[in-house]
């Protein structure tokens, strides 16, 4: 499982090594692992040190330390390097060893244009102008610079917004990232320990900012390099162990990687039936909506659950029979069907049958998905218990949610701070809050929180998020029983499950890379997408 921490959790378990001394074997590591970090973007772009160009963009204080000392170790072994010092006050000690190596030095802002125009045509910029330590977004001479590189180079966040996506270290100029995005040719970005203007405890972006093919972060990885929209910004993320794990502490965030993947995924035992198997109820769909019915349906089947039961209007019925025709449906009150779990709201706008459904679902105390028309139903934390609800709004409906609950928001709001308004809606209804997005956050009320970065721009369709609630609700009703066959309390583990139904969901458009993609695809996708995921697919 992937850890990241606050900025100030990092400081604190740094602090006790420094007070040692050990404050220069500690920069020699992080060095190494930088020039580590640009070496391997070489050998990804089939390109070697020896006659490389690395252009440094150098800060104040242990970040641009840090770089130059890795650019001593890139010259010392045949690149071409050029820094350029933001800054009056550079790491003396380390200015004179990248000197030493034959490194040149350029300063601004007397010599930003030309060392821009330069860069532009380096293989690797490395960015050292703000660390961990950094608030805030680039001051000048640094932040007219990076303005213009991202310009020439086409590999930035705006100060008016604009941004290109996120970039992995590749192949070439031109190969596929993990985000389904191709990089544009020019220079791959290396960032020092996070891009400067990324904040490292929020993930907000304070443009300029330059995107970073790979981040390689000190110590452990921030929450910023995991948050969105910070994430999107700071490519692949490689951690340089400095030997501080046993002064972090409890993670702020927390990302479920393959290993976590594979063993959460539910699998049927011998002596399971269908019911044992968990049973998802769904109240879904209505006749101006009936589309997000049968995707949610057909999503839910597709994860194996013992039965899916629909609840709902007989017309979208028999439009689930004709794709469906293992789920259970009838007009049935949700008190009088046995389930194990409970997806509510996809598509139920205007139909007052479904919301009555809807809202005894919510208050049935079983694991319950909220979604879409169903998030209007859910108040304050002590009005109700909401402990057994997972939400699942994406940033609008999440801004409604906050304003409703009397803490006015806007879309804008939660998208430039998502981690802090999914959090922020936990702790006021007292439920668990999955936040769709590029980065999916889910927060429980209690503090846990994760951050799944799975996703694709190709999930961004219509009646995607009816998927994610079909899965979601699937999988909630597979592990309640084992959950309680474990003598776990289910509300325990309903950020876990989420997290898992995130990733699951995010990884259907992974292959999708160009093509076009919609919804009602995404069924069809989630056997293979499971096995690769446990381990028992092709």
């Amino acid at each position: 499982m992937l850890r990241a921490y606050t900025a100030a959790a990092i400081r604190a378990a740094e602090q006790p090594l420094l007070d040692a001394g050990r404050g220069a074997e500690l920069m020699q590591r992080a060095a190494h692992g930088l020039a580590m970090g640009v070496v391997s973007v070489l050998r990804g772009r089939g390109r070697g040190v020896y006659g490389s160009h690395v252009a440094l963009l150098i800060g104040s204080g242990n970040n641009g330390g840090d770089a130059l000392f890795a650019g001593a170790w890139l010259a010392s072994h045949g690149a071409r390097t050029t820094a350029l010092l933001t800054s009056a006050r550079p790491h003396a000690q380390a200015l004179a060893a990248f000197a030493k190596a034959g490194g040149r030095v350029q300063s601004a802002p007397g010599d930003s244009e030309t060392f821009c125009v330069s860069a532009a045509r380096a293989d690797v910029i490395v960015d050292g102008l703000l660390g961990t330590g950094g608030h805030g977004g680039l001051r000048e001479p640094s932040a007219s610079v990076v303005a213009r590189l991202c310009e020439i180079t086409g590999c930035g966040s705006t100060a008016d917004g604009g941004r290109v996506p996120r970039r992995g270290t590749g192949t070439d100029a031109g190969s596929a990232t993990p985000s389904g995005a191709t990089a544009k040719p020019g220079p791959a970005v290396v960032a020092c320990d996070l891009p400067s203007g990324v904040d490292a405890t929020t993930g907000e972006v304070h443009r300029p900012v330059l995107a970073a093919n790979l981040t390689v972060t000190f110590g452990a990885a921030k929450t910023g390099l995991l948050a969105a929209p910070g994430e999107q910004l700071s490519g692949d993320v490689d951690v340089v162990g400095l030997g501080l794990e046993e002064g972090l502490g409890e993670p702020d965030l927390l990302r479920l990687e393959p290993a976590e993947l594979a063993a959460l995924l539910p699998t049927p035992g011998a002596a399971d039936q269908k019911y044992t198997r968990g049973v998802a109820g769904i109240v879904a769909g209505s006749a101006q909506y009936p589309g997000a019915a049968l995707l949610a349906v057909a999503a839910a089947s597709a994860c194996g659950p013992g039965m899916v039961r629909y609840l709902g209007a007989p017309a979208v019925s028999a439009a689930l029979h004709v794709r469906n025709p293992e789920a259970v449906c009838s007009e049935d009150d949700p008190d009088d069907v046995r389930v194990q779990a409970w997806l509510a709201g996809p598509g139920i706008n205007g139909d007052d049958a479904q919301l009555v459904r809807a809202r005894r679902a919510l208050a049935s105390g079983l694991p319950t998905a909220v979604d879409a028309g169903a998030l209007e139903l859910v108040g304050r934390a002590g009005t109700a218990d909401h402990s057994h609800l997972v939400l699942t709004p994406h940033a609008g409906e999440l801004a409604a949610l906050l304003t409703r609950l009397g803490r006015g928001t806007d879309r804008a709001d939660v998208e430039a701070s998502p981690l802090q308004a999914a959090r922020k809606a936990a702790a006021l209804t007292g439920a668990t809050v999955l936040l769709k997005g590029p980065t999916t956050f889910v927060a429980a009320p209690g503090g846990r929180t994760y951050a799944q970065g799975d996703g694709t721009p190709s999930l961004a369709t219509a009646g995607s998020g009816d998927t994610l609630g079909g899965i979601l609700v699937a999988l909630l009703a597979m592990t309640t029983g084992r959950a309680q066959a474990a003598g776990v309390d289910p509300r325990d583990t309903l950020a876990e499950t989420a997290a898992l139904a995130a990733a699951l969901h995010g990884r259907l458009g992974r292959d999708a890379a160009g093509a076009p993609l919609n919804a009602g695809m995404l069924a069809g996708r989630i056997p293979a997408v499971w096995g690769a995921m446990s381990g028992t697919g092709g």
